[in-house]
């Protein structure tokens, strides 16, 4: 478990932090009294975002424009932090796309950057800070992932399948990491109001599952991280429903996901 209370004197890193969920968690760490680093593409939002924390929180903020999709670009930010002495205590991987459509017809480059930002970028970024938080005896991460790690998922099949790695991944290292007073914890946003383009691909989620906010993920995550949990679902309607994909038989599981992303998606 950890304990939020005890988030002054704790630095956080943030990426994908200039809006949505992101920018969401990077208030609400501040808010407690943590510190920020917040990572994003986008250098003035960030530093729009970076000023109000400064003036509303009394927090000190750093802000690293950076494209979490580059190859290099987690060791790059590992490395600013040592050079810089900042010490990260709470790390947020929130950063992440999705690049839709038929495999057959998918562009080989933009599915690779794809799979680098949402998951090569979140396992580097985890084996890097993990082993400073073990030695302090404290810390946390919480890897933003989707509720489509729990389904394969026709005309979103690499997006669904890089989610699922790193559910996978936090689940196993978590374990892992069990007793050494770090918390590691996968929070799956269902369909939420960030301004992606997934708001309109996954419409017919959204009419059976509902809309959420960045505020509800959030909270979501920070009541799972005084729990033992390693893995929760934002939301009740989309934890209901991810629950009924994994007990379907698979081929049925696959003919609803196709229904669901067929119309946006297909391309036919």
């Amino acid at each position: 478990m950890y304990d939020l209370a005890r988030l002054p004197g704790t630095t956080a890193l943030v990426t994908g932090a200039s809006g949505g969920i992101g920018a969401e968690f990077a208030r609400r760490l501040a808010q407690r009294g943590a510190d920020l680093v917040i990572v994003a593409r986008s250098g003035d939002k960030l530093e729009t975002l970076a000023s109000f924390l400064r003036s509303a929180y009394g927090v000190r903020v750093w802000t690293e424009k950076l494209d979490l999709s580059e190859t290099d670009a987690p060791r790059d930010l590992f490395e600013q932090t040592v050079e810089h002495g900042i010490e990260i205590g709470f790390l947020v991987n929130n950063a992440g796309g999705g690049v839709g459509g038929p495999a057959a017809k998918a562009d080989p480059a933009g599915v690779a950057a794809m799979v680098q930002l949402n998951s090569h970028a979140v396992v580097d970024s985890m084996i890097r800070f993990l082993p400073g938080m073990v030695s302090r005896g404290r810390g946390a991460i919480v890897n933003v992932v989707s509720a489509s790690a729990f389904q394969p998922t026709p005309y979103l099949a690499a997006y669904a399948a890089s989610k699922a790695m790193v559910q996978s991944f936090t689940q196993a290292v978590g374990e892992e990491v069990a007793g050494s007073g770090v918390r590691v914890l996968a929070v799956h946003p269902g369909v939420t109001v960030t301004g992606q383009r997934s708001e309109e691909i996954l419409g017919v989620m959204a009419k059976f599952c509902g809309l959420r906010q960045p505020e509800h993920v959030v909270t979501t995550a920070f009541r799972a991280l005084g729990s033992r949990k390693f893995s929760v679902v934002d939301g009740r309607r989309y934890s209901l429903f991810t629950g009924l994909t994994q007990r379907l038989p698979a081929r049925t599981t696959l003919a609803l996901m196709r229904r669901i992303t067929g119309k946006t998606l297909s391309g036919v």
